[in-house]
């Protein structure tokens, strides 16, 4: 069966570029042009990856970006305008999983949406469960639990925890993370992966307090090491 693509976006040439070139990939595309109607089309459509346009009319892509959060992980990809970079660190913190810079490449685009429902739908099957002292990530359930506490994240998120969990002890740079929850690694997208990391370090914070978990190893990258918290 093939993976539907739900497309936000109010530019009609820009939407009917993107079905052309998705549809020649072999994926199912509907389409929205407002904010406002994104979330019952989401509903009708059920997809498994939706590319949202930030600004739109009716409701505003960050808007709908919250909305989509609260009603499940389904894989999100913004579409920004270049000078947009607040909105986009904000579309980060909110859940969003990726972002493409316009004007863009609809090959591009093609290459981001197969990588992103890549690691979303089961391509690390070979393994079963993660862990790291009070850190457990199961990656066939798809769940992340912390001192028995499960963790909300969002696919990106939870990728970038299985690589860490991977690579225990080991410090990764923003490009080797880059790479393993994308495919590709390009300089221009690496900080992206901070805010991914700011949002992890939120919600575990939530769970177990201040105890550090991921650790930041200035000018290199980023270390998870053995999770023992202090009331073990």
């Amino acid at each position: 069966m093939s993976d539907k693509i739900l497309i936000v976006e109010d530019e009609v040439r820009i939407v009917r570029t993107l079905r052309l070139y998705l549809e020649q990939a072999g994926f199912v595309v509907s389409a929205v042009h407002a904010g406002t109607d994104a979330i019952p089309a989401f509903r009708q459509e059920r997809p498994s990856l939706v590319l949202l346009d930030l600004n739109l009319p009716g409701q505003d892509g960050l808007d709908v970006c919250r909305s989509l959060r609260r009603l499940g992980n389904v894989p999100i990809i913004m579409l920004t305008a270049r000078t947009e970079e607040m909105d986009r660190l904000i579309g980060l913190e909110l859940g969003a999983d990726d972002y493409i810079s316009k004007p863009f490449s609809p090959r591009e685009v093609v290459a981001r949406v197969r990588a992103v429902l890549r690691r979303t739908q089961g391509s690390l099957a070979s393994e079963t469960l993660l862990q790291a002292g009070a850190l457990q990530l199961d990656l066939a359930a798809y769940r992340v639990w912390i001192d028995g506490t499960l963790l909300d994240l969002t696919q990106t998120e939870f990728e970038l925890m299985a690589t860490l969990l991977r690579h225990k002890g080991q410090v990764l740079s923003r490009a080797q993370l880059l790479e393993a929850v994308q495919g590709v690694a390009h300089e221009e997208f690496e900080r992206a992966i901070d805010q991914h990391i700011k949002n992890l370090r939120r919600k575990l914070k939530t769970a177990v307090g201040d105890h550090p978990i991921i650790h930041t190893i200035y000018g290199v990258g980023y270390r998870l090491d053995e999770v023992v918290l202090p009331n073990a």
